[in-house]
C-alpha cells in the first residue's frame, strides 16, 4: 500500500518542474492524479513557461507508474476553468482528496512593469484561491489542501531601498505573503469539517523558473549578461547550508507528507523546506 493509496490529488502548474515532480510522487504512492496548467506563455513573463508536451510528459509518467492521470490546459487566473478542471477530473477518477495549488511565475524584469505585477498577483494568489475554491465543495473529511508559499513570503521588507524599480518582482513576494495568511485562516474554519489546510515555503528549487535569465539577472545585478555559471555562486547566499538550491524532489517530500494520513493532525502550518534559508537571515520567532 502507497502511503496516498486510493487517494485523487489535483495539481496545479503539473506540465514541469515542481509540479511535475509532486505529481509523479504521489503517483508512485498510490494517488491517481488531475493535472493541470497553462501550457503556454504570459506576454509579461520573461521566460519561456511550459508547453503542451511538458504535460504529456507528466501523463506519461504517472502512467509509468501504474495510475490514472487526468490533463487539462486550462489558466488559474479563470475561475471557471479551474472549476470546470476540478469537475472534469473528479466526473473521471470519482473523488478529491488531495489540493496541490503549485502553479506560480516570477515576474522580475517584467515589462510593462505594472502589467507584471497583475500577472503575478493574478497567477500566485488569485490562481491559487481559484484552484481551493474550485476543489472545496469535492472535499470531504480527511482531505489536504497544500499551497506553494516561498522562503519570499517571510523576508523582511521594511526596507526598500529603490521603489518602484521592479513591480513584477516585488509582487512575488506579495502575493505569496497573501496566500500564506489565506491559508492560515482557512486552515482555522475548515478544522472542524476534519479538512487540513498547510503551506509549503521552498528556497531556491531547481526549476526552469530559477535557471532563467531573469533570475540570473536579479541574482547579478552587476552583469550585464550573467550565465548560470555566474549566478551559482550568489544562488548560495540564500541558505545557511552550504548549497545553491533544493531540487524538486525535496518539495515533493513534503508534499507526500502533508497528503498522507501521517499528517492528519498537521494544519495551519508553514513548513519551510529552505536548507535553512529563514535561520541565516531572519530573526528567531516561536
Amino acid at each position: 500500500m502507497g502511503r496516498v493509496e486510493g487517494k485523487v490529488a489535483f495539481i496545479t502548474g503539473a506540465a514541469r518542474g515542481q509540479g511535475r515532480s509532486h505529481a509523479v510522487r504521489l503517483a508512485a504512492e498510490g494517488a491517481d492524479i488531475i493535472a493541470v496548467d497553462i501550457c503556454q506563455d504570459i506576454d509579461t513573463i520573461q521566460y519561456p513557461l511550459s508547453r503542451p508536451e511538458d504535460l504529456d510528459e507528466t501523463a506519461r509518467l504517472v502512467e509509468k507508474s501504474g495510475r490514472r492521470i487526468v490533463t487539462v490546459q486550462a489558466d488559474v487566473r479563470d475561475a471557471a476553468q479551474m472549476r470546470d478542471a476540478v469537475a472534469q477530473g473528479v466526473q473521471e477518477l470519482g473523488r478529491l482528496d488531495i489540493v496541490v495549488a503549485q502553479a506560480g511565475i516570477a515576474g522580475m524584469k517584467g515589462e510593462p512593469q505594472w502589467q507584471a505585477w497583475t500577472d503575478v498577483l493574478d497567477t500566485n494568489l488569485v490562481g491559487v484561491l481559484n484552484a481551493i475554491h474550485a476543489a472545496l465543495p469535492h472535499l470531504q473529511a480527511g482531505a489536504s489542501i497544500i499551497a506553494t508559499g516561498s522562503l519570499a513570503a517571510l523576508m523582511d521588507t521594511t526596507k526598500v531601498d529603490q521603489p518602484g524599480k521592479d513591480p513584477g518582482g516585488v509582487a512575488y513576494m506579495v502575493a505569496k505573503r497573501a496566500l500564506s495568511m489565506v491559508v492560515h485562516e482557512l486552515a482555522t474554519h475548515i478544522a472542524p469539517k476534519k479538512i487540513r489546510a498547510n503551506v509549503i515555503h521552498p528556497t531556491n528549487c531547481n526549476t526552469p523558473m530559477l535557471q532563467s535569465e531573469p533570475m540570473y539577472r536579479s541574482f547579478r545585478p552587476d552583469l550585464e549578461n550573467p550565465t548560470r555559471a555566474d549566478a551559482e555562486p550568489a544562488f548560495h547566499t540564500m541558505q545557511a547550508m552550504p548549497v545553491p538550491y533544493v531540487e524538486p524532489e525535496d518539495i515533493s517530500d513534503a508534499v507526500l507528507f502533508l497528503a498522507s494520513d501521517e499528517s492528519r493532525f498537521v494544519t495551519g502550518s508553514q513548513l519551510r523546506v529552505d536548507a535553512g534559508g529563514y535561520l541565516k537571515w531572519y530573526d528567531y520567532h516561536a
